[in-house]
């Protein structure tokens, strides 16, 4: 669904990522590691084409943001760290703009965003505009807006910022659902909660993949026993990488 090749990137004056490639396939849920100034949100930044690649391509579902950028653009939705809102829409409003955006017909919009709020606990806030939402609603507001899309390619930064144990747990169960017919990326600093629920992982250390697979193939390619954890595998990383050089 989503594939990355050799993409080298950042800003003006200066690059960020070095020749990086990997892939997020259909019914996966994959976690993009890494520390802070990795490269996770440049990464993100080229996916959603908001940097323009020094090389390299991006294809989302067999598109390009060559071949058509509308059509890039409307195979991808996007949970952000920090909540962006219109603070004169009301949460239903919010909801019936992406739902325009997308050219979702009303019924199904009417449909999935009912079904939606109820999930995370928003639905008597449907009339309610942002100003009196706490954080963790501004939270769920954001991501009831990218869920409700239903797109081919779901990215999501750091989704847990602000929510209560029980909505991080809907949370992830509306994940299980939405990767049966679509691909999620998930950055996030959180590795005891990626480890449990994301199927493959991207290492990614100064601007390179340093390592991709699962959690059992990420242990046997840095000898690890099978009580190692996300973390003591991404620290082994680390250490390895920086031994290389």
């Amino acid at each position: 669904m989503l594939h990355v090749d050799k993409l080298n990137g950042g800003y003006i004056g200066k690059q960020v990522l070095h020749d990086i490639s990997f892939e997020v396939k259909k019914g996966e849920l994959v976690g993009l590691i890494g520390l802070n100034g990795a490269g996770k949100s440049t990464t993100i930044k080229h996916i959603l084409g908001l940097l323009n690649p020094l090389s390299g391509t991006i294809t989302v579902d067999g598109e390009t943001l060559e071949s058509s950028e509308k059509n890039y653009r409307k195979k991808i939705s996007y949970i952000p760290e920090t909540p962006i809102l219109y603070e004169t829409l009301t949460l239903r409003e919010h909801l019936a703009l992406m739902g325009k955006a997308y050219g979702l017909p009303d019924e199904e919009l009417e449909e999935r965003t009912l079904r939606l709020a109820k999930d995370m606990r928003m639905e008597k806030q449907l009339g309610w505009f942002p100003s009196v939402f706490s954080k963790g609603m501004r939270q769920k507001a954001m991501i009831l807006c990218a869920l409700v899309t239903k797109t081919p390619l779901l990215i999501v930064d750091e989704p847990f910022v602000g929510l209560d144990p029980l909505a991080i747990r809907q949370l992830l169960r509306l994940f299980d659902e939405y990767k049966e017919d679509s691909a999620i990326l998930m950055s996030t600093h959180i590795l005891e909660t990626a480890e449990r629920h994301c199927d493959r992982f991207v290492f990614l250390h100064q601007g390179v993949v340093i390592a991709t697979g699962t959690a059992a193939e990420l242990r046997q390619t840095y000898g690890l026993d099978a009580l190692a954890s996300l973390d003591d595998i991404y620290v082994e990383a680390i250490e390895a990488e920086e031994r290389k050089r």
